[in-house]
């Protein structure tokens, strides 16, 4: 990861969009603190992909199967 003090990023901010463009993270440093990381975004994955899908239950009935069986009725 690199780091870059804010002073420096503000001054050569193409040079470290660069950076993140090719998958590096940034770190920004304020008086020798972090304050921020920049990283790049996942392309073409929306977030709510990025998690593993789980079924939905109640009480351990697929809700599913209550929606079929509601509709058969």
């Amino acid at each position: 990861m690199r780091e870059a003090t804010f002073t420096e990023l503000r001054n050569q901010a193409k040079r470290y969009f660069d950076l993140v463009e090719a998958g590096e993270t940034v770190r920004v440093l304020r008086n020798g603190r972090p304050i921020a990381d920049i990283h790049p975004i996942q392309k073409d994955v929306p977030s709510w992909k990025q998690r593993k899908a789980r079924p939905l239950a109640i009480k351990g009935v697929s809700i599913s199967k209550l929606i079929l069986d509601e509709r058969a009725a």
